[in-house]
């Protein structure tokens, strides 16, 4: 039983080493392909020509050296982050003229505005499309907690209300999130809408896939919107119309051209499923086979989702909505916004969304709220730990008043550049009085705040600069509702399978990672 076991791993990961070997294939003998040599091409030509002007006439070497004072002086000016800033000079001072033209377009945002515009637009239509219910954001414990300040915060980029009578299931690993889905998408009437950042196709994705063709054909309205990251990695550039062949309306966000553009830097990483306005799952499960466990890259996989049964559903479906209609000229608002479900149950729930084109960091500044609000305790799990100044204070503040801060991060990287920037924030952290632990078993990716047990976040939110300034992101904002009991519980027993970080540990860490992390340090905002 133990050799059949034991051949059953080793066959998965002949499958995936495979698969990924294709995709590279894929990747470099297709039309993907083409865009990353022109892309190549393009850089090549722009810096070829800045330089040959730069050398070659002295007007132009003038009008450069003033453009590049007035974006070095625009770049102190700017509000951004002081991490960035720093980024931002070492990079102008190696290549001043290249720099300098790469930071005023991304300033100008060329590239992204008719998608500003456009969500800005989606954004007004819909905020009077579902209301918040006043006696909900001024009962007294909402008040008391300050989840009301935090609520009207979140509608100033958007339309966030606080809900009561909505049941949330939390599920500890991605395997129960999956045999969830399965269930509930079999009972899907009217229509599902599936947004990922990831989907690859395996066991995960197959099993996914049958029930929506099923469903498809019995006239269930099943849209799927996936990242457009997927098609140099995991699915193929005609995958739409190979859904539109099993009835299912599919599309992929910011898919990849062959233009430089700051549009490609703003990806959708949100992981939101709706089901006739009535459940919704949200968290860091991804649908590929490694966030269940069904193959193995990194160890196990430890992910954690929700599942939302009641009224706040209504907000995941109006964050599908806006994404989706992005490319779209008119929006059914009504017609999905209209199923009306109650779920009588303990607590307060508020689904939110996050976007890189607004000036409201709403992911970053929920869990800061969370750090300044709490009295005993704030526990984290994230896989990775790349901090801005605002975050990196909040956390220490929080330590240094007394509150029991603790991290659980990856013992086995996905990624060794993430793994190394995080080390490098362990002994400031440490020096605070802040715990952090390394999961031994493999890979954490789940994005988890609990506090006090009676404030919680589950979503697709990481603390790195990708999710907190780049990226379109979601999460479940939670106050007193019964699963945080549970969520503290999944905590603690995850927390038993951890080593802790220590001085003497950070003392014997490998030398290769303090390189690594020293020099990624550099430019870890642009990450």
């Amino acid at each position: 039983m133990k050799k059949e076991k034991k051949d059953e791993e080793k066959t998965k990961v002949i499958r995936l080493i495979k698969k990924r070997r294709k995709g590279l294939l894929r990747i470099v003998f297709s039309r993907f392909g083409i865009i990353l040599l022109l892309f190549i091409i393009q850089i090549t030509a722009f810096i070829y020509i800045s330089d040959l002007l730069d050398e070659s006439f002295e007007w132009a070497a003038v009008i450069m050296l003033l453009f590049i004072l007035i974006m070095f002086f625009h770049l102190f000016k700017n509000d951004m982050d002081s991490t960035a800033k720093l980024t931002w000079l070492l990079l102008m001072f190696m290549f001043p003229v290249q720099v300098s033209v790469m930071l005023w377009i991304t300033e100008k945002r060329i590239g992204h505005r008719k998608m500003e515009a456009r969500l800005n637009e989606l954004n007004e239509e819909s905020r009077n499309k579902i209301s918040q219910d006043e006696d909900v954001i001024n009962a007294p414990d909402v008040t008391a907690s300050g989840t009301n300040e935090l609520c009207r915060y979140l509608n100033l980029s958007g339309n966030f209300p606080v809900y009561k009578n909505t049941e949330v299931t939390y599920f500890p690993f991605g395997e129960e999130k999956f045999k969830a889905m399965l269930e509930e998408l079999k009972k899907a009437e009217k229509f599902i809408f599936m947004e990922y950042f990831i989907i690859d196709e395996g066991h995960m994705w197959g099993s996914i896939l049958k029930i929506l063709a099923d469903k498809a054909a019995q006239g269930v309205d099943v849209r799927v919107m996936y990242d457009g990251m997927c098609e140099m990695s995991t699915l193929t550039s005609d995958y739409p119309k190979r859904m539109a062949k099993l009835g299912i309306k599919c599309k992929s966000f910011s898919k990849l051209q062959p233009f430089i553009s700051t549009h490609y830097n703003y990806r959708d990483h949100r992981k939101i499923l709706v089901i006739d306005g009535k459940t919704a799952f949200n968290g860091g499960v991804n649908l590929a086979d490694e966030y269940i466990n069904y193959i193995k890259r990194f160890g196990h996989w430890k992910d954690t989702a929700v599942m939302l049964k009641g009224e706040a559903v209504e907000s995941f479906t109006l964050m599908f909505l806006q994404m989706w209609n992005l490319t779209e000229e008119k929006t059914q608002w009504e017609k999905f916004l209209s199923c009306s479900y109650s779920v009588p149950s303990k607590g307060y729930v508020m689904p939110y969304a996050d976007s890189p084109l607004d000036d409201y960091k709403a992911g970053e500044n929920v869990y800061i709220d969370i750090l300044y609000r709490a009295r005993n305790y704030v526990h984290i799990m994230t896989p990775y730990l790349i901090l801005d100044n605002e975050l990196e204070s909040a956390l220490k503040f929080a330590a240094l008043r007394g509150i029991d801060v603790k991290l659980i991060l990856p013992g086995i990287p996905d990624k060794k550049s993430a793994y190394s920037l995080a080390k490098l924030h362990y002994k400031y952290l440490i020096e605070a009085g802040i715990k952090i632990y390394e999961y031994t078993p493999g890979f954490v990716h789940a994005k988890v705040f609990v506090s006090d047990n009676i404030k919680a976040v589950i979503g697709t939110i990481n603390l790195d600069y990708r999710s907190l300034y780049h990226h379109f992101e979601c999460a479940t904002y939670m106050y007193g509702v019964d699963c945080i009991e549970k969520i503290e519980e999944d905590f603690q027993d995850t927390l038993s399978k951890c080593r802790e970080v220590t001085y003497e540990t950070i003392k014997n860490e490998k030398l290769s990672y303090k390189i690594r992390g020293g020099i990624m340090k550099l430019f870890a905002p642009l990450l």
